[in-house]
């Protein structure tokens, strides 16, 4: 590992590295830094109370004069979704992005009420020159619209990240520009970062268009009510269900918000068509049931989405029937299994039919590459280093392999950690010295304020509960004032522990008592009552809930 010097270009991961999301990645050369990507990832289920994580802004806000401009590679949260977040943070000149991008954005900034206008639309043929880089961008194939690869000449050399993508030759959008990829490639690439998503799946991914085939002809087989769940990030899949729908003479009621949201730019941009075929909830209740497809959230099981309430029969404007047909069209996300097993059950128990993905029913395909895809990028681009991005360390190495078998020699490949740097200096590639580079949770409003020992805080009150214990102190005479009130939640049921209630009160005033003979401050007295307590709480129940005195000062 060499430290850097002021002539190096310099690389630096602070999310996207070891985990899928979260992706941002900085380019820094002497007083410049372009930004690409500002994703989030969404919280574990132990990350309690937590809405989204994102990347440490420290580095960037240490070097905020030198910040000339954000780039975006698509429009899907864990590439954008960190963007309010960051401009509440500091200052970004400005930001460029595809059309359909713009969009989302633009939402997602309105309803955090931030003032943002520099934002700029790139297409293919746009070149963004700045005193040290200058970016081009190239199409690629995706989930959604308007996806880009960026290629950045530097001083020392030229980098080329791919942002998400596969290599889909009968896609349902445009084709990825192969050729322009090519060009780049023939021109000389020092380094390639590129998507690791589906690093570990072999061959080739499908192509988008059997799953259209698919959806087809269950549209065709159904004169039932036809409920669909997906992602609703997968515009590409929204247009082929509408464009179903309407060959199928069927209208679309939509149920979730960031459907709903997603529908209505991708209309407002002109990616999917047929606006007359969306009907209100309330209509489409009273239609003939082969007339009527549900377009829902809910595919991963989460409890709050739409089908997960009509599985569940809460669901205040939709009832399931059992001769209903239900749709899954995504794969399940790791993590998800017992969510959307449960969702299933729920459903078999009403008696509906279900299609998930399966070789027999193929209704879903992902949109990133697979390893044959990988590697054609890799022989195109024909880059003297390689860094594999967006994954986790397993999807990363096995990336990093695939370039090693396509004649990228082992020492060139580059598998990171977020806040791990490179170095590009005169086309050679090294390791730099790291950054920190820590998750930053968001709660509501509150940005990086909810740390490890508040998450602590949080597991050990949803499994031992709180106990309070309340107490009036006379600080003139330095004497207890009255009996001390213990107080629980989700710890025990106080009217079935009456007796050990008694004893918590009991311990309190002799621990008060004690301390206040010494005349001890009021922290002092808090920790004894904390520390007495615990102790009789475990030996009585062996749980260990958060203890909180409260001294009330009477003077």
């Amino acid at each position: 590992m060499k430290l850097f010097n002021n002539e190096d270009t310099r690389i630096i991961a602070l999310g996207g590295l070891g985990e899928v999301g979260k992706n941002m990645y900085c380019f820094m050369h002497k007083d410049e830094i372009i930004i690409t990507d500002a994703g989030v990832t969404f919280p574990e289920s132990d990350l309690l109370g937590v809405d989204y994580v994102i990347p440490d802004y420290t580095f960037l806000k240490k070097n905020e004069k030198k910040i000339k401009a954000l780039f975006i590679t698509h429009g899907h949260e864990d590439h954008i979704g960190g963007i309010p977040f960051l401009l509440q943070t500091l200052s970004i000149p400005t930001i460029y992005a595809p059309r359909h991008a713009i969009g989302l954005i633009r939402k997602k900034i309105k309803e955090r009420n931030i003032q943002f206008k520099n934002i700029i639309e790139y297409t293919e043929e746009t070149k963004a020159k700045f005193k040290h880089f200058e970016v081009e961008f190239f199409q690629t194939t995706h989930s959604i619209p308007d996806s880009h690869g960026i290629s950045i000449k530097s001083p020392n050399g030229v980098i080329v990240t791919t942002g998400d993508f596969k290599l889909d030759l009968t896609p349902i959008g445009p084709l990825a520009n192969l050729h322009k990829m090519a060009r780049i490639g023939e021109k000389g690439v020092h380094l390639l970062l590129s998507d690791s998503t589906n690093a570990l799946s072999e061959g080739m991914s499908r192509s988008e268009s059997t799953v259209d085939n698919a959806l087809s002809e269950i549209f065709k087989q159904t004169n039932d009510r036809i409920i669909v769940a997906t992602f609703a990030s997968n515009i590409y899949r929204l247009k082929h269900i509408v464009d179903t729908c309407k060959r199928n003479d069927r209208k679309i009621a939509v149920f979730g918000r960031s459907m709903e949201n997603n529908l209505e730019i991708s209309m407002q941009g002109g990616y999917i068509e047929h606006k007359d075929i969306f009907i209100k909830p309330e209509e489409a209740v009273k239609l003939p049931d082969n007339k009527v497809c549900f377009l829902c959230t809910g595919s991963q099981g989460e409890p709050l989405a739409a089908l997960s309430r009509i599985a569940e029969g809460t669901h205040r404007k939709i009832k399931i029937k059992p001769s209903d047909v239900v749709i899954f069209s995504s794969s399940t996300i790791p993590g998800n299994a017992l969510s959307v097993s449960k969702t299933l059950n729920k459903l078999a128990l009403k008696g509906v039919k279900v299609y998930t993905n399966t070789i027999l029913s193929d209704i879903h395909t992902s949109g990133h590459a697979s390893q044959e895809e990988l590697k054609l990028i890799l022989r195109m681009f024909k880059p003297k280093f390689f860094m594999p991005f967006h994954g986790n360390h397993r999807m990363l190495q096995t990336h990093a392999n695939l370039a090693v078998s396509c004649g990228i020699p082992k020492e060139n490949t580059f598998v990171l950690s977020n806040g791990d740097t490179l170095s590009l200096y005169k086309g050679k590639v090294t390791r730099g010295p790291s950054i920190p580079a820590n998750d930053v949770y968001v709660d509501g409003n509150r940005i990086g304020d909810i740390g490890n020992s508040i998450i602590k805080d949080r597991r050990v009150m949803s499994n031992d509960g709180v106990v309070v214990a309340i107490f009036n102190i006379d600080s003139k005479s330095n004497k207890l004032v009255g009996k001390t009130n213990i107080t629980t939640r989700g710890f025990v049921m106080v009217n079935d522990n009456l007796e050990l209630i008694k004893e918590l009160e009991e311990i309190s005033k002799n621990a008060i008592n004690s301390k206040l003979k010494e005349k001890a401050e009021f922290n002092d007295i808090k920790k004894e009552v904390t520390s007495e307590l615990s102790k009789k709480i475990y030996e009585k129940t062996g749980r260990k809930p958060i203890i909180q005195p409260v001294i009330m000062d009477i003077k």
